[in-house]
């Protein structure tokens, strides 16, 4: 699925590395998920739900640094508020995080 959007569209989507600081099983989800709570600098802490139990543990992910869209307006998922997206590649049921290389400063554009 291949859909053509312009340069000036894609500089709308703000991308940003933060660090996971907390994670929480997610119960009212339909699929398994983690609620999840990421240090975005000065952009301060946001919330967000994801799929990603299959190939990560709860304490594996903390202070792991991962890649988000952090300008989607929020969105009501069950009885939890999701302030923004990690990116990952998926595959069937397993979805591997996008992360940097090196640790670099939350809040970081991704360009």
């Amino acid at each position: 699925m291949n859909k053509n959007i312009s340069f000036e569209d894609f500089k709308k989507v703000d991308i940003r590395i933060g660090t996971i600081i907390e994670v929480n099983d997610f119960k009212k989800a339909r699929k398994p998920a983690y609620q999840i709570k990421i240090d975005f600098g000065t952009l301060g802490i946001k919330k967000t739900s994801a799929q990603i139990t299959y190939l990560y543990k709860k304490e594996d992910l903390i202070n792991k640094q991962v890649l988000a869209v952090v300008n989607f307006k929020p969105k009501q998922i069950a009885n939890f508020m999701s302030e923004c997206l990690i990116l990952g590649i998926q595959e069937g049921e397993k979805v591997t995080l996008l992360q940097p290389k090196d640790k670099v400063l939350n809040g970081t554009v991704v360009e």
